[in-house]
């Protein structure tokens, strides 16, 4: 289904901006649903930052027809702002006042009035879990409490856009599943999220769609799972004690890589159920036993290398192989 222009809640065509000789963003298009969250994945320099500092109006583009909440950004900057929140890569905190503090601070700059500013205050700070410690400076939060005071300062305005440059950087593993999931929350209540990150797991757990920025350029967009099936590498690793079933099993497969040293052979595969059968009904046939049978199939890891020219080898993970399934 095509998505029409009042159903974005971000769209740019021909998005560029240059520092100099240097094209940070040499012409991308990106549109954005309303209601979902967009990841922009890319490594450091790539221009995740730039492109979010456009959209929010921050900076201006040298060239691109830019539209945020329905607002052209180069005629109605304005009215974009009101629509928007955005959480950078740095904490906005003031850590020299109280987090309930720092979220009345927010309220006046919104205009909100008094009494309604404490009440928004009051209630964000009790949704991020944060009551307990709203009356004590903010330099003595953790990085946790800290991003998630920054996210609750950002909805101060109720925007229905907003912009996380890389909110989990430097999070421990439990912080970042809480902010995964008020993201979720934010979310499911009709808020579109734009996301920049270096996790891919972060995009694969939260995105809808994801795009990978490249040396300023888009080099691939879709679902987790369609990139996921743009690179090769998926394989079945059969895993051997015996080392004459290792070399029986060696001499009698196709197209297998072997790993002497572990006894492991490794099959091209795409993990279907057919294939595992195949390959168990060849093992039963010739009476060879494989103590282990893993499934690996391509993640974002691989995708993210192979689009941005890094240097592992696409199909291969850069963090330890784990199994998928065991099949015995």
């Amino acid at each position: 289904m095509t998505t029409t222009t009042h159903e974005l809640a971000i769209s740019a065509t021909g998005l560029r901006k240059a520092y100099g000789d240097k094209a940070v963003l040499d012409g991308i298009d990106l549109a954005v649903p309303a209601g979902t969250v967009f990841s922009l994945l890319g490594p450091n320099g790539a221009g995740k930052t730039t492109a979010v500092k456009i959209l929010s109006t921050l900076i201006t583009a040298d060239a691109g027809e830019l539209r945020v909440g329905g607002h052209d950004l180069a005629t109605d900057g304005q009215a974009v702002r009101a629509s928007i929140g955005v959480t950078g890569q740095f904490s906005a905190v003031d850590g020299l006042i109280t987090g309930e503090e720092n979220m009345l601070l927010l309220a006046d700059l919104h205009h909100l009035p008094k009494r309604e500013g404490r009440r928004v205050a009051a209630e964000l700070l009790e949704r991020f879990d944060l009551t307990e410690a709203a009356k004590k400076p903010a330099s003595t939060y953790s990085g946790g409490m800290k991003r998630r005071l920054d996210l609750a300062m950002t909805l101060v305005g109720d925007p229905r856009i907003i912009f996380l440059d890389e909110p989990t950087t430097g999070l421990d593993p439990r912080s970042r599943h809480t902010m995964w999931g008020i993201i979720r929350e934010l979310v499911s209540g009709g808020t579109t999220v734009f996301l920049t990150t270096q996790y891919l797991d972060e995009a694969d757990e939260l995105a809808d769609r994801i795009a990978v920025l490249s040396d300023g350029k888009l080099v691939a967009e879709g679902s987790a799972e369609e990139l996921k099936r743009l690179v090769p590498g998926g394989h079945v690793r059969l895993r051997f004690t015996d080392p004459d079933a290792y070399q029986s099993a060696a001499v009698a497969l196709r197209e297998v890589t072997r790993f002497d040293e572990t006894l492991s052979l490794q099959i091209p595969s795409g993990g279907s159920q057919r294939e595992l059968r195949s390959i168990l009904d060849w093992l039963d046939a010739a009476d060879i036993e494989a103590d282990e049978l893993t499934v690996h199939t391509p993640d974002l890891d691989d995708v993210f290398f192979a689009l941005t020219g890094g240097s592992k080898v696409p199909g291969q993970s850069t963090k330890p192989s784990q199994p998928k399934e065991n099949v015995r």
